[in-house]
């Protein structure tokens, strides 16, 4: 019984992170934190931006939860482990698939597709407003075709 729960509180935790993810980067990346994450909006010079520094909080963030809940092994280790994998997942999709920082990652996959116009759509201005589509995994039906 208590793996299905730990699967539970995983599952949910990687969902509840697309959520906050969200909400976090339309009321605050592009409200008061404009300053750092600007400079994803921006050329890159370099392999880093200022912007990855949210990336290494949410990190530690999950490190932490997941060293002080590591001796039980109870919620906290797993809602650190699915920050974690969120984190995985949003490396993979947002750093390598759409913005290609490895230059490797080549798809047709419709709903793939349909997540990259998407973040294009969100990168097409370089400024604080206007923007649209703040989230990674999901995106507004317009930009999958049929």
């Amino acid at each position: 019984m208590q793996l299905l729960i730990n699967i539970g509180i995983l599952i949910s935790t990687i969902a509840g992170m697309e959520l906050i993810s969200w909400a976090m980067h339309k009321y605050l990346f592009h409200g008061p934190l404009w300053f750092i994450h600007k400079t994803h909006h921006q050329q890159r010079h370099g392999w880093f931006e200022l912007n990855d520094l949210f990336s290494i909080g949410f990190a530690a963030f999950a490190l932490w939860l997941m060293w002080i809940g590591h001796l039980s092994f109870d919620y906290r280790f797993w809602i650190g482990t699915g920050i974690s994998i969120y984190g995985i997942i949003y490396f993979i999709f947002h750093d390598w698939f759409i913005h290609n920082r490895f230059k490797a990652f080549k798809s047709s996959n419709a709903y793939l597709a349909g997540i990259r116009r998407a973040h294009k759509m969100h990168h097409k201005s370089t400024e604080k407003y206007p923007s649209e589509e703040f989230g990674l995994l999901v995106a507004s039906r317009k930009w999958f075709r049929s």
